[in-house]
This record gives C-alpha cells, sequence and structure tokens, in this order.
C-alpha cells in the first residue's frame, strides 16, 4: 500500500510537467493569446476540473511556464559562477554574458516580447515587473549563488542583495530591449559590476 501515494504523486508530477510543456508549446507558436485552459485540458487529455485542481487558474499556470523557463536560466548562470571561482565580477559577467545569449534565442521569450504591441501582453507583466515570482526568485537564487561561491565578507546581506538586483534589473534592461549586439551590452554591465565589486571582497582561496 505504501506504493500507492508514490505511485498518485508521481503520476501528478507528469501531468503537470505536461500541462507546463503543452502551455510553453501553446505560447511559442500561437501566443499566450491562445492558450485557455479548457484547450490546455484537451491537449493533456485531462478534464478541466482536474486542470483548475491540479494547476488552478490560468495565471497560476503563467508563473508555472515562467518559473520552469527560470530554472534554466539560474542553472546556467550558477555554472557560470562556477568557472570563475575566484573572481566575482568575472563571474557575474559571464553570467550575464550567458543570459544575454540564451535569452536572445528563447523562443518562449521571443513569443512573450513579440506579443508587446498586440493586445496579448498578459505574460509581459509577470515576466518584467511582478516582484514574485520571477524577479523575487530570481534575485533570491543568484545572490544566494554569489554568497556562497565569492568570499564577500565585506558585504552585508542587504548590500549584496542591493548590487545583485542592480546587476539583474540592468541585465532584463538588455535583455527586453536590446539595442546593439550582445557583446556590447555585456561591456556595459561588466564597467558596472566593477564599480559595485571590484572595490570589496577578496578572491575566495
Amino acid at each position: 500500500m505504501p506504493e500507492a501515494p508514490r505511485f498518485q504523486s508521481q503520476m501528478r508530477l507528469l501531468l503537470r510537467e505536461r500541462v507546463i510543456e503543452t502551455a510553453r508549446e501553446l505560447v511559442c507558436t500561437e501566443g499566450w493569446g491562445a492558450v485557455n485552459m479548457s484547450r490546455v485540458a484537451k491537449e493533456v487529455g485531462v478534464s478541466r476540473p482536474v486542470l483548475y485542481k491540479e494547476i488552478g487558474t490560468k495565471q497560476d499556470l503563467a508563473d508555472l511556464v515562467l518559473q520552469q523557463e527560470l530554472e534554466t536560466f539560474l542553472v546556467g548562470i550558477a555554472d557560470s559562477l562556477a568557472e570563475h571561482p575566484t573572481d566575482v565580477t568575472a563571474g557575474l559577467t559571464a553570467a550575464v554574458d550567458f543570459t544575454l545569449r540564451t535569452g536572445s534565442d528563447n523562443a518562449l521569450l521571443k513569443a512573450v516580447l513579440s506579443g508587446r504591441s498586440t493586445a496579448n501582453t498578459e505574460l509581459l507583466p509577470t515576466l518584467m515587473t511582478d516582484p514574485e515570482p520571477i524577479l523575487g526568485r530570481a534575485l533570491d537564487a543568484v545572490g544566494a549563488a554569489v554568497r556562497a561561491r565569492y568570499d564577500l565578507a565585506d558585504l552585508s546581506e542587504d548590500e549584496l542583495t542591493t548590487r545583485t538586483e542592480i546587476v539583474i534589473r540592468l541585465t532584463l534592461s538588455h535583455l527586453f530591449q536590446p539595442l546593439g549586439p550582445v557583446e556590447r551590452a555585456v561591456a556595459q554591465v561588466a564597467a558596472v559590476l566593477r564599480a559595485l565589486f571590484a572595490p570589496v571582497g577578496a578572491p575566495a582561496s
């Protein structure tokens, strides 16, 4: 009998993953306006009541889709920091470079941004301005990764949070409104990074 709850949990997880992937595909091919709970339920092969029970509202689904996309970026950012274990400026510059290059080729992000001039803008506020779950989670995750990776004993938690938020917001600005090549954007953020982090801390041994 103990296997039954575990099996049910696994099936619910698989259902959630399938729902998120289905919604993502619809956004990428037809835009967020084409996504509705009835259509997603039909595509996945479940009833609407089951979908609402497991996922919640359409806005909840939007949050889940964007959170999963954020995970991809956070893994790459962590890997970028790991490539420069003794230099916080170099590590964050590499993370910015990864974010901008990956974002420029990201199908979901392109689909969301392409709807800015139409009525299909429901995902954009969630992605760009809501403090939670996207920006807040990114700030927490990147700040924790930087604190764990580098020796920044001279920085308080508030100071590190402020510096990290500056970098994230500047990077998002270049990501959402690019005005030139990625190299130029990375160079601009790198200049800010040197001013923010070079005077503090010391390379980790």
